[in-house]
């Protein structure tokens, strides 16, 4: 619509194409060009970082998951597969959806009412079977991020506490939520430099040359803005 695209244009304005902001910067422009969009939902807001890896081999892949400090500002649905005292246990952490076999079943039938699967290591067989279901859409269970664990409690409290998953993609670029627009520019920061600071950590040995290539954050519905890798480089030398 053409109000949309005028309000777009207002925010992008603002932001210098050209320029790599300082990350205190570049939050406190995302906030006021958030804002400029008038819209009624609360945008999310997530960073862009283009890595120096090829993810077609398996010693270069990024993969991982980090607690944000201040949460997501997402409200999740978590689905576990556990029993016995586990699935108590889970369920007293807060899980939407506890079970084994019927679970299972459930969503071989069309239940996805969940955005992130639990699952402890005795139940993988059952979980395994879901395996064309859950995969394409990110939710299989790995032991990577944690979500393949007997300590079921801790996961689903990490879940709902704004734990974010990572991965890179095929051409090295990494995708994650940091929040919504609606956060202070300075809980955006802290939960930005949480989520790159393990990124930097998760460098493969076998990744040659420049690592972060280029960041970048963005809002749902506003411009994207090019950070500068100074700082974050510096922290990490």
């Amino acid at each position: 619509m053409p109000q949309t695209g005028k309000k777009f244009r207002a925010a992008a304005t603002k932001v210098d194409r050209n320029k790599r902001y300082s990350i205190a910067d570049g939050f406190q422009l995302l906030k006021e060009t958030s804002g400029l969009r008038g819209t009624k939902f609360d945008q999310t807001v997530e960073v862009a970082l283009n890595l120096g890896v090829d993810p077609k081999h398996a010693d270069q892949m990024v993969r991982g998951a980090v607690v944000l400090p201040h949460g997501t500002g997402a409200t999740v649905r978590v689905a576990v597969f556990a029993k016995g005292e586990r699935a108590t246990e889970a369920e007293g952490a807060g899980a939407d959806v506890v079970g084994g076999d019927d679970l299972a079943k459930r969503i071989e039938g069309g239940f996805l009412e969940f955005d992130t699967v639990i699952a402890t290591p005795d139940m993988m067989g059952v979980v395994g079977r879901l395996g064309k279901v859950l995969g394409p859409r990110g939710l299989m269970p790995n032991p990577k991020v944690g979500t393949v664990t007997m300590d079921v409690a801790k996961a689903v409290r990490d879940a709902k506490g704004g734990k974010v998953e990572f991965r890179a993609e095929k051409a090295g670029i990494v995708h994650a939520k940091l929040g919504k627009a609606s956060f202070t520019p300075e809980k955006l920061q802290e939960n930005f430099n949480t989520l790159v600071d393990l990124v930097m950590k998760l460098k493969p040995a076998t990744a040659k040359g420049v690592y972060l290539k280029g960041v970048a954050i963005s809002a749902t519905m506003s411009p994207g803005i090019k950070i500068d890798t100074t700082e974050i480089l510096a922290r990490h030398r």
